[in-house]
């Protein structure tokens, strides 16, 4: 049978089950029209399937499974290729471990250096961001898997993600938030989309019109099944209006009671065609999954190889004073820092890997002609493994800085007394404040390797290979540097986004803030010259030779700037990219088309994308502050209206944008601004927020709570499930408990809260016993139909 033939014989109770998860990673079956279930697994860089009973945080154990470099590594890699080669792999391995959709990649904006998940992101730029993960995309589905981009949208930290409202003006939510999911779905082909957890401008992302069903659906259309992250539906009949599909893990049946509520009782907020057309996707993807065949495994050698290759393409040489890299053969080296014999090649949290194997540093140097020494004195480099602790890098936390744990600068300044000549070989997924550099004559940065990171960097170390890589992300002195230092605001509701489009290189480059390293910078073992630039209606033209003595790969970046313009603009853009391998003593011609994106801006006058006519600048360099070549071209516009006079924002205009005036960001907002929620606990309020609860039970959970979690970080080891407690609503009681708990159960929980127990303990009690007995009739009509 086809899909709307199925949706046809379905009963309203079985439509109303189907929109919700039955366990924690699959959705519901319906065996008599033989529907089957799709199963869900976590994998931005490897599969994490559960074996028996599932959990989101993966307390049991999961498959053992491929650990790829995360996708912080692979952008630095520049090479979509690699990424669709990845998502090949991690495609076939879903189909050998019976998964159906692939939660990942993820691909939020780098907004913040302290955003705790920043390892799982590709870049601070959307462009680069959206074409990674749009080759990820193409890879997983090539293998009739699903894809599921995450997290839509305005994701950008980890603390209280769950109770944080994105305040965030139409066009850098257009601009900058929105514009890699939208090339994950144009290019990429999406067949899944995860909602965030937070809210977009007063509406959780999950049941947000203009979010899912405005653009998602009606302007890039999309047709596939929009799936919430676990936890975050809040309304699910106002998520379901707006077409968001699968709402996981495992509610129970209590919101699918209130969909047919909502639908049969005369409320009027959603009809059954509604929910008839949230039922399709899910209908067509379970028949597309039929024809997959679990019976094969995968190569794990060849997946291993594929990791170690993508490490080698993606590690950044960021220092090398003297040439000190590579290291010719026979060196004695000597091995220091906390990651030889216990290497830091994955984040912590829901990506986590069981993986099929893990190379180390200790073991296979053995591998390479390399003379090891126990004695500083003794070598001729040092070789000083180091960067972020796990505890630094994980979902449902944040960084507490940007530095790098104080124990291993100290470690590393003592070293420099006996020897001159230390090589740092860094592992951290996202940017780190460097003032001890000066203490090394060469710095190679793997970011997270996955498993094969060890032999990886050691071909590059030895110069088996050469390094590649160039960043994703700027490096700044330190966090005070960064537009958003001000506006960070963890303990309030409302984040306010005032900084704009000012994010990463946009800000620093445009309101001439030095940094550490810049955008998309790398350096290699040998050199290139840029020339003969040609600007054509199409795109540009160019060449690269290669005048060093080895064969090399460059990266080439395309940025547009407009500085005669009535609109907020950076000074550059990054518009495109091409990485060329060049033989040494050779070149290449080099050509980057031009797109739909590379001159648009999003008009708040027309509500939709424009072009602002007039001359636009072309610079095509080796990172954002190198700029090799420049050229022009003349744009014709499509609009000659603009939203606001620019002279009336001056720090938008100048891009110096740390000290935004709240007056001057809702000019901007172009609505008046949300006021921060006062009063008493609601069912949207986070568990953190209990500190000064009306009721003792609940300061005293908050106490219990906080006390575990900073007992965690002194540990170094994330403790995943107090951290997600700890920042959860009390709302996702309703949505994580297998059906135990229900709406009415929770709400009367924070009514004990605000202080009113006998009240809100009767609650709990009569609705446990209701939600029982109405859960059981559920069931039993469901297998009765």
């Amino acid at each position: 049978m086809e899909a709307k033939e199925i949706i046809s014989k379905l009963t309203l109770m079985e439509k109303a089950a189907l929109l919700s998860g039955k366990n924690e990673w699959e959705s519901r079956d319906i065996p008599r029209l033989d529907i089957q279930s799709i199963t869900f697994s976590d994998g931005p860089h490897g599969l994490r399937r559960q074996e028996g009973a599932g959990d989101h945080l993966g307390l049991n154990a999961s498959l053992p499974a491929t650990c790829f470099p995360t996708a912080a590594t692979v952008a630095n890699s520049w090479d979509p290729s690699i990424g669709e080669e990845i998502g090949a792999a991690l495609g076939e391995e879903a189909v050998a471990q019976n998964v159906d959709v692939l939660l990942g990649p993820g691909l939020n904006m780098k907004r913040s250096p302290l955003c705790g998940r920043n390892f799982e992101y590709f870049s601070e730029d959307p462009i680069l961001a959206g074409k990674m993960a749009a080759s990820y995309v193409r890879g997983i589905q090539s293998k009739h898997v699903y894809s599921c981009p995450k997290h839509f949208a305005v994701n950008s930290r980890e603390y209280r993600r769950m109770a944080m409202n994105a305040v965030v003006d139409e066009r850098t939510l257009r601009e900058i938030y929105l514009t890699a999911f939208e090339i994950a779905v144009k290019e990429g082909g999406a067949k899944t989309i995860m909602s965030a957890y937070n809210e977009v401008n007063g509406k959780y992302a999950n049941e947000n019109e203009h979010l899912l069903v405005d653009i998602l659906r009606n302007e890039w259309g999309f047709d596939g099944i929009v799936v919430t992250d676990w936890g975050a539906s809040n309304d699910h009949v106002a998520g379901v209006k707006c077409q968001s599909n699968v709402e996981m893990p495992n509610p129970g049946l209590d919101s699918a009671r209130e969909l047919i509520k909502a639908a049969t009782e005369g409320e009027g907020r959603i009809t059954e065609a509604e929910i008839d057309k949230a039922i399709l996707p899910i209908i067509e993807a379970a028949i597309y999954f039929k024809e997959n065949d679990h019976t094969k495994g995968f190569d794990k050698e060849a997946h291993h190889a594929i990791a170690r290759k993508a490490a080698v393409n993606s590690a950044v040489l960021l220092k090398n004073d003297e040439d000190i890299l590579p290291l010719a053969a026979g060196t004695k080296v000597c091995l220091r820092g906390p990651f030889v014999e216990k290497p830091r090649y994955q984040g912590s949290g829901s990506s986590q890997v069981n993986s099929t194997k893990v190379e180390t540093i200790a073991e296979q140097i053995k591998n390479y002609d390399l003379n090891v020494v126990d004695d500083p004195e003794k070598a001729d480099v040092v070789l000083f493994f180091f960067g972020l602790d796990e505890i630094a890098e994980s979902e449902g936390g944040d960084r507490m800085s940007i530095d790098i744990p104080e124990y291993q600068i100290k470690e590393l300044e003592s070293l420099t007394v006996f020897n001159k000549h230390i090589v740092g070989v860094m592992s951290a997924g996202s940017s780190v404040k460097m003032p001890w550099l000066d203490n090394l004559q060469g710095l190679l940065h793997g970011y997270l390797t996955g498993q094969a990171g060890a032999s990886a960097l050691l071909d590059i170390i030895t110069g088996k290979e050469i390094p590649t890589g160039k960043l994703t992300e700027s490096y700044p002195f330190a966090y005070a540097d960064c537009s958003i230092y001000n506006y960070a605001g963890t303990e309030k509701r409302n984040l306010q986004y005032r900084e704009g489009p000012f994010i990463g290189y946009r800000y620093y480059d445009t309101a001439d803030v030095a940094v550490q390293f810049p955008f998309g910078f790398g350096l290699s073992y040998t050199t290139f010259e840029y020339s003969a630039l040609t600007v054509s209606a199409d795109g540009v033209k160019f060449t690269i030779t290669n005048t060093g003595k080895r064969d090399g790969a460059e990266i080439a970046q395309l940025y547009v700037g407009k500085a005669e313009s009535g609109l907020i603009r950076p000074k550059k853009e990054l518009k495109g990219f091409k990485k060329v391998w060049i033989k040494a003593g050779q070149a290449a011609d080099v050509e980057i088309p031009f797109d739909d994106k590379t001159f648009r801006y999003f008009s708040t006058v027309s509500n939709k994308w424009e072009i602002e006519g007039g001359e636009y600048q072309i610079y095509v360099g080796a990172n954002v502050s190198d700029i090799k070549l420049t050229g022009t071209i003349t744009k014709e516009g499509t609009i000659t209206e603009l939203p606001y006079d620019i002279n009336t924002l001056p720090s938008y205009k100048s891009g110096k944008v740390r000290n935004v005036h709240y007056e001057e960001f809702e000019k901007l907002y172009a609505k008046p601004l949300p006021e921060e929620k006062v009063g008493p606990l609601d069912i949207n309020d986070a568990f953190c927020q209990m500190e000064d609860a009306k009721s003792g039970i609940g300061r005293l959970v908050y106490r219990i709570l906080k006390k575990k979690l900073d007992q965690s970080y002194e540990k170094g080891i994330p403790d995943l499930n107090i951290m997600f407690i700890y920042n959860m609503p009390f709302r996702a009681m309703s949505k994580m408990t297998g059906g135990m708990v229900s709406r009415e159960m929770t709400e009367s929980i924070v009514t004990i809260f605000n202080g009113h127990f006998f009240r809100g303990l009767g609650g709990v009690i009569g609705g446990f016993f209701r939600n029982r007995r109405e859960n059981k009739k559920y069931e039993e009509r469901l297998r009765r139909s």
